[in-house]
């Protein structure tokens, strides 16, 4: 043992070990993104499958149908002749329509104040007591009067006004129903449900008179269609990425596409063939989805309560009616209305690349963790070599004859050992400057986030685009500020990008378990902070520490392409949208249902990428 532990050290000092953490680091990115694209094949993804057996998709007879269909157009008809009409009228008239089926119905006011905007209308709900319950769960059918679209949605409404009706009628269910027809597909669903946990905001939201027992399911309805639909899109998408128990997304595809043989599109995707790309696509489009966190319908609002939700919604021009979707929306309350609990069976955590195929969470996991991990490995890295000898030896454990070197006495518990005195000496690193630094640039984050959260519509875009210019100088004007004060030592520039890629790992690494699209992409972007400087030299000499003019050219204009503000106005140029609507829209998201993409945006990827700049600014 006393052989070993010389030997041990001097590994440890050996500088060819350090220069192993950039390959590594390199591979394990590829291996990420290699993981993420074997995923749409059929060795790596399953068939869905429903998990809660009490569920029974498709095993009912739905009588949804006949004579309906004359009360839905009547009801559509009402529909159409209050489009356009004042709010009061609107709701107004929803009520007399509740009261007249035979349904208790309540009314709630609410307003927002976003990007210099108020955002205000009524909900209107009923709800139908269960003749088998006890009042203590419920499931809710929703409508909101205009979809996400901004078009009025029609068919959608009637449908819900007809099956509370049609519902009445049944005396099997075994838990109440709630019908809910809100003003907007954003504002007025997150009032209603913050609402009815007592979670909402006094005087401008209102509180509802009328509740039930739990909920246990959502299921919202839109068709702003005046014609026959060829099938349904299931939006599933909730905010901050967070997703409904995949036992409610399978049941509404076994019954639309195996019970009533309507076709099930997803992602937007209208025709997939089952193929690689694909597959691919359909998976990709999620991620993005996912990683923007935003709503994508009224169903987005009940998610983050933990109430499974989803949208039907019926798209294209074909032989499909509103009955069949009435048929499916009653099948699918059949098989709600046999849960003993809550969803808890089946996945919350994965990722569809079809209608009846997904890869589950610890099969897509290790990519963004791998992406993850690549910056701790470089921060330790770096932390090691910051506490290297200014001129670092190539370790042996067999001493020359004329060689004398000066020995030290090493103990570690009952054992000791005799080794050279250079390969057990550490340098004292200077924290205080790196972590000072560090610690600084993170809370330099809340700026933008609170402008971009707290400024009107109309200046939004001009903030944004003064930003993308200051940040084109605001490195080097760090920089510049830091060399006046306290220049950077070859230890400082060591320490002060460990700390920052050890923070980027740490804080990716735990948002993959919550958000896993955002966490990788967002790895992604950030890879080039990991190569900056001279990763491959073991020295803390100055020269191997602070990298060539060329190179911090060459990383200066990397960094600035792959800065937070250039990826935004790149991603709006190529999907066409529109910079000052994705600003609001997050904005709107920070101030009614708690979008926190922007955070992760600004006070961890925009900080990590400024400690970079700083790195290869000419001044440092």
């Amino acid at each position: 043992m006393a052989l070993i532990l010389p030997t041990i050290l001097a590994l440890r000092r050996d500088p060819r070990f350090l220069k192993f953490p950039p390959y590594l680091s390199a591979l394990c990115i590829v291996i990420g993104v290699v993981w993420l694209c074997l995923l749409p094949f059929n060795e790596y993804s399953r068939h869905t499958y429903i998990s809660e057996n009490a569920l029974l998709p498709g095993q009912v007879h739905t009588y949804y149908g006949g004579s309906e269909q004359n009360v839905f157009n009547a009801y559509k008809y009402e529909v159409q002749a209050l489009a356009g009409k004042e709010q009061e009228q609107i709701s107004t008239k929803l009520s007399e329509i509740f009261t007249s089926a035979g349904l208790r119905s309540a009314r709630q006011k609410y307003e927002y104040q976003a990007t210099g905007n108020t955002y205000n209308g009524e909900n209107v709900y009923a709800i139908l007591h269960a003749p088998r319950g006890d009042a203590t769960e419920a499931i809710v059918l929703v409508a909101a009067w205009t979809n996400m679209d901004g078009e009025l949605n029609q068919s959608g409404v009637a449908l819900v006004l007809s099956l509370a009706r049609y519902f009445k009628r049944w005396s099997l269910w075994s838990k109440d129903i709630i019908v809910l027809i809100t003003t907007d597909s954003r504002a007025g669903p997150q009032a209603w449900v913050d609402a009815y946990h007592d979670e909402h905001i006094s005087p401008y939201i209102a509180p509802l008179p009328i509740k039930s027992g739990a909920l246990q399911g959502v299921l919202v309805i839109d068709n702003a269609l005046n014609h026959r639909f060829e099938s349904l899109h299931i939006v599933y998408d909730g905010v901050n990425g967070q997703l409904p128990n995949l036992d409610l997304f399978n049941t509404a595809v076994s019954i639309a596409s195996g019970q009533l043989g309507i076709g099930v599109s997803l992602q937007r995707m209208w025709k997939h063939d089952d193929s690689y790309k694909e597959r691919l696509q359909t998976m990709l489009r999620g991620m993005v989805s996912q990683g923007l966190g935003h709503s994508s319908g009224p169903h987005s609002s009940f998610i983050p309560y933990h109430v499974d939700a989803i949208t039907l919604q019926a798209v294209g021009e074909g032989w499909q009616d509103e009955m069949a979707m009435g048929r499916c929306v009653e099948s699918v309350f059949r098989s709600l209305n046999n849960l003993l609990e809550h969803f808890h069976q089946s996945f919350f955590f994965y990722l569809l690349m079809q209608a009846d195929r997904f890869v589950s969470i610890g099969t897509y996991l290790p990519s963004a963790m791998l992406v993850a991990v690549n910056f701790t490995i470089m921060a330790i890295a770096l932390w090691i070599r910051s506490g290297r000898s200014p001129t670092p030896k190539v370790a042996t454990t067999m001493f020359e004859k004329d060689a004398k070197p000066e020995m030290e006495i090493v103990q570690k518990g009952e054992m000791a050992a005799i080794a050279p005195k250079e390969d057990v000496i550490i340098l004292e690193r200077q924290l205080f400057l790196p972590v000072a630094l560090v610690v600084s640039l993170h809370f330099l984050g809340v700026v933008p986030l609170y402008i971009f959260n707290n400024s009107s519509r109309n200046t939004l875009p001009a903030y944004f685009l003064l930003l993308t210019l200051v940040n084109s100088i605001l490195p080097t004007l760090l920089a510049t500020l830091i060399s006046r004060q306290t220049p950077l030592t070859p230890q400082h520039h060591l320490l002060l990008q460990s700390f920052s890629l050890l923070l980027l790992g740490m804080f990716l690494a735990t948002l993959a378990t919550l958000n896993f699209s955002l966490s990788l992409f967002v790895g992604l972007l950030s890879t080039p902070l990991s190569f900056i400087g001279n990763p491959f030299s073991p020295s803390i000499e100055a020269k191997d520490v602070f990298p060539s003019k060329t190179r911090k050219a060459l990383s200066t204009i990397v960094l600035q392409l792959f800065s937070p503000s250039v990826v935004m106005w790149t991603a709006c140029w190529i999907w066409g949208a529109d910079v000052s609507e994705v600003l609001a829209e997050a904005a709107f998201g920070w101030r009614v249902y708690g979008l926190w993409t922007q955070v992760v945006v600004w006070c961890v990827w925009w900080p990590a990428w400024l400690a970079g700049g700083v790195l290869v600014s000419p001044l440092v």
